[in-house]
């Protein structure tokens, strides 16, 4: 059974996969990382830095909505690749017919949004708007859910004045040849590229719920964004189900609802820069999203120097500054798109966009020139425990 390899680690039972295919499937008794390879679906585009600790486990008792009896609440696990990467639910629910139900459908929804966003899949409705701009088409109208990320995408580039953006597909499609080849991007190809890389060539048109690509050539990618917004849109799947305690991983990106039963919060471990030992940071977090971005594992030396999968859409190079960013925000969509962001500003503009971002925080850790550095916002702090 083939496994995709990932940091987080979700410690506590989890149960035999068993072929389910119109249902979701339940962790491996002896794996806790989801079987799968890569396929079509949203890029991974970050370093899977969160390590999840879940210290409840079993059945617990909780009381009941009528508030008269208690009901008990069965911890449950299941675990599909979704957007390319390997996607876990946990839950509490009363019995398992109910959790299957909940996680069915919320893998369904992860499933749907990605058929949306992906910039893979060459009939999604994410490239059937490029292609229309392409085309030559001027205003391209769009479903809710492309409109919601692409409108959410131009709030953090406006914010973080170009460092998301998420017309840097042309540059990325480059960085993974270069990648692959490790050789760094032509000069004149990567010029190309850049002359259309600019959010603001991205009109939006509230009324009509349109998009236009101001260039031929442009290309969209919102792997800096769409895991976010699929776990929030999946938490809420799993609460119409009456599922209110739940945590989603994917990829390590982490959405988590109210906690366990009789447990004030869920316990998240921050994997260190190098990612050897123990976690760096122990956080205590319910209904907030958690998301790390950095260099750790999808990386390029050329040269003698350090070039990261993330690039900088404002100057179309890797980061060199070997990073970690952490960030934990009121919804998954926020955590992830700022966890790019940061990343690119660096801790001082970085910590500025953070600090103006209400419900947020931030940790990062850097070693340029082999020095480690540690920088923390001023919230960071509410969400930390001790070890």
């Amino acid at each position: 059974m083939a496994q995709c390899p990932t940091i987080l680690q979700l410690l506590g039972p989890v149960r035999e996969l068993g072929a389910m295919p119109t249902q979701a499937r339940p962790c491996s008794a002896k794996s806790t990382a989801c079987p799968g390879k890569r396929g079509h679906g949203t890029r991974v585009v970050r370093f899977l830095g969160v390590l999840a600790l879940f210290l409840a486990t079993g059945i617990l008792p909780v009381e009941s909505a009528a508030g008269d009896e208690p009901v008990a609440l069965e911890r449950f696990e299941f675990c599909e690749v979704k957007m390319a990467v390997p996607v876990k639910i946990i839950l509490f629910a009363a019995n398992r017919q109910l959790a299957e139900q909940a996680a069915t459908a919320a893998f369904a929804r992860f499933e749907q949004l990605n058929g949306i966003l992906s910039d893979y899949d060459p009939q999604s409705e994410l490239r059937q708007l490029c292609a229309s701009a392409e085309a030559g088409h001027a205003a391209v109208p769009v479903g809710d859910d492309l409109w919601h990320v692409l409108s959410a995408a131009h709030r953090f580039s406006q914010r973080s004045q170009g460092a998301f953006d998420v017309t840097i597909s042309p540059v990325i499609r480059l960085w993974r040849r270069a990648r692959r080849r490790g050789q760094l991007p032509d000069a004149d190809r990567l010029a190309a590229a850049r002359a259309l890389v600019d959010y603001r060539l991205v009109k939006l048109d509230p009324a009509t719920k349109s998009v236009t690509l101001g260039k031929p050539g442009m290309r969209l990618d919102l792997g800096g964004i769409a895991k976010g917004f699929a776990i929030d849109e999946a938490l809420k799947v799993l609460k119409q189900h009456g599922i209110t305690r739940a945590l989603i991983d994917a990829g390590g990106d982490l959405g988590v609802a109210d906690p366990p039963p009789n447990r004030d919060a869920w316990r998240i471990g921050v994997a260190r820069l190098e990612i050897a030992g123990p976690p760096s940071q122990l956080l205590a977090v319910k209904n907030v999203g958690v998301a790390s971005s950095g260099d750790a594992w999808q990386f390029v030396e050329i040269d003698g120097r350090r070039y990261s999968h993330i690039v900088d859409p404002r100057t179309g190079l890797g980061l060199t500054d070997h990073s970690s960013v952490t960030i934990v925000a009121a919804d998954a969509l926020t955590a992830d798109a700022l966890a790019s962001a940061v990343s690119v500003l660096g801790p001082k503009d970085g910590m500025r966009l953070v600090e103006t971002t209400p419900e947020t925080a931030a940790y990062i850790v850097r070693r340029p020139d082999d020095r480690l550095q540690t920088f923390q916002s001023s919230r960071w702090k509410q969400w930390t425990v001790s070890k």
